[in-house]
């Protein structure tokens, strides 16, 4: 019997930690017939990140590059572990470095994919670099993704229906384990943490500036201010997490805050919420908030998420964050008992959206010409 050729694919991410578009690449790969197709990731870090075990475990690699601008080393690494069928980056600007590599090494399939709004830096050197690089990244790309127009104009420019090759690709999750009941382990962890009988305001994020976990301590202060009784549960991990950690010691707010790290039972974490907080100063969309409408949980939004990750069930409710930290407050309480039970309404809401796993993995299979 002749052997069927799989389409192999390489990923740019960067780092495969657990954040949203890297989260949602596993979910992709744990999904799509790995008999058809490999997924191989490219990674800048010499450490071990947190999916990399499962990569290799679901037949992937994990390759390691030491100079991200180097097209050279982008090369040679498409040489060296190829053939490959497609080029599929998800680094922002960097893009155009590992779609000219991949155009220079003979792949026909380049994919630039936005995820983000807005570019955490403002310096001349910043912007110079955003300047150049969008003429390579649309030059070179065959293929233009978005995860929301917004994110899509940011990366490619404000003309997204002059671009040839360009859809927009909502972000894909899994509905069942967030619509599944998760009473054994949100029962355990809840007498853990010692939530019972608290207002759980939750919120699951990397701890970096976009994220804007110094607003969510504010507003923590103006709950406890109403005599709330109240906690605040924290999920994930970052570089501003001993920043947050002595900030809220310092304002004696630690004893109504659960820091719980980076947590594998996203869906008990979620279930374990009265209501979703989610007060970014950009978001590309926004996976988690999603997750947390599959969940059925409410969920006060600052005007950074893209009207594309509302399922429009009545769960988001958005509110400037120039409104201060009382008016969230009170946003919040107005909305923590708010929670949708129809399991089939949110699935169907999922499905209308496109953002159902199935669908996008078809999407995805045509692009790669798997399908």
């Amino acid at each position: 019997m002749k052997q069927v050729k799989r389409i192999k694919v390489l990923h740019v991410v960067g780092t495969m930690n657990r954040a949203g578009t890297e989260t949602m690449l596993m979910t992709i790969f744990r999904s799509i017939d790995r008999g058809k197709i490999q997924f191989d990731f490219i990674s800048y870090s010499e450490e071990e990140a947190h999916y990399d075990e499962e990569i290799r475990q679901l037949g992937g690699r994990v390759i390691r590059l030491s100079r991200t601008n180097s097209v050279r080393q982008h090369i040679d690494v498409i040489k060296k572990y190829g053939p490959y069928d497609a080029v599929h980056s998800h680094t922002l600007f960097h893009c155009g470095i590992a779609n000219l590599a991949a155009r220079l090494s003979g792949v026909k399939i380049r994919i630039a994919h936005a995820h983000t709004t807005l570019d955490k830096s403002d310096r001349l050197l910043r912007k110079l670099y955003i300047h150049s690089m969008r003429p390579v990244i649309n030059t070179f790309s065959t293929h233009r993704l978005s995860c929301s127009k917004e994110a899509g104009r940011y990366l490619f420019g404000e003309k997204l229906e002059n671009w040839r090759h360009y859809m927009y690709f909502p972000n894909l999750i899994d509905c069942s384990p967030f619509l599944a009941d998760q009473e054994d382990g949100v029962k355990a962890f809840k007498e853990e943490e010692q939530l019972e009988n608290n207002l759980v305001i939750g919120h699951i994020g990397r701890f970096m500036d976009a994220k804007n976990h110094h607003f969510l301590l504010e507003v923590l202060q103006s709950l406890l201010k109403k005599d709330a009784p109240v906690k605040l549960l924290l999920v994930g991990d970052g570089e501003l997490r001993e920043e947050i950690e002595k900030e809220a010691e310092k304002k004696k707010l630690t004893r109504h805050i659960c820091f719980a790290g980076i947590r594998e039972d996203i869906p008990a974490m979620l279930q374990s919420m009265d209501i979703f907080v989610f007060p970014s100063i950009y978001e590309g969309l926004g996976l988690v908030l999603l997750e947390a409408q599959a969940t059925g949980l409410p969920c006060v939004v600052s005007e950074a998420i893209q009207p594309e990750a509302d399922l429009d069930i009545g769960l988001v409710t958005q509110i400037p964050l120039a409104n201060g930290p009382d008016a969230w407050a009170e946003r919040i309480l107005k909305m923590a008992a708010q929670k949708e039970t129809d399991k089939e309404k949110i699935m169907n809401a999922f499905k209308e959206k496109e953002y159902a796993l199935n669908t996008g993995l078809s999407k995805l299979e045509k692009i790669y010409n798997l399908s």
